[in-house]
């Protein structure tokens, strides 16, 4: 099996754990948020499961970027990219938002540790991470991996 393969498999295996633990994440910091309870050990690792997902989701798509078939083929002029709505996705869309979420979960998992008090810690975890949860599910190419999941 080709290396490009293997990481593309990995890459779209480990999406699956980043989404689910991103929800697990975002569901119990919000039912903390509105329970007004204690943050406890347990909903740290929650939030910590997502954040290394999400890097190692980051990691394996810097590696697929750069020994892809698919992204060599933006050698081409910007313009030819953006006029050719997969290349866009592919090569511009996709890494950028997806980077940007990362960015913003992190941020979230860094004001939580800041934060004094429960309840503003179980709100960084649910706003960070949704809005970045929110970013990687708009720009995940739904016409490749669907097919891939179920068929």
């Amino acid at each position: 099996m080709e290396f490009s393969t293997i990481i593309k498999q990995a890459h779209s295996g480990v999406a699956y754990l980043a989404i689910i633990f991103l929800a697990i994440a975002i569901i119990n910091a919000f039912a903390g948020a509105s329970a007004k309870r204690q943050f406890t050990d347990k909903d740290k690792k929650f939030g910590l499961f997502a954040l290394i997902f999400t890097h190692i989701q980051l990691l394996l798509g810097l590696i697929l970027y750069f020994v892809s078939p698919m992204v060599h083929t933006l050698n081409g002029s910007m313009g030819e990219v953006m006029k050719n709505s997969a290349l866009r996705l592919y090569g511009i869309e996709h890494p950028m938002i997806n980077i940007l979420a990362i960015v913003l979960i992190t941020i979230g998992w860094s004001k939580h540790k800041k934060a004094t008090d429960d309840n503003s810690k179980f709100k960084k975890f649910t706003i960070f991470y949704t809005i970045g949860l929110i970013l990687i599910l708009s720009r995940i190419p739904w016409s490749n991996w669907l097919p891939s999941i179920f068929g």
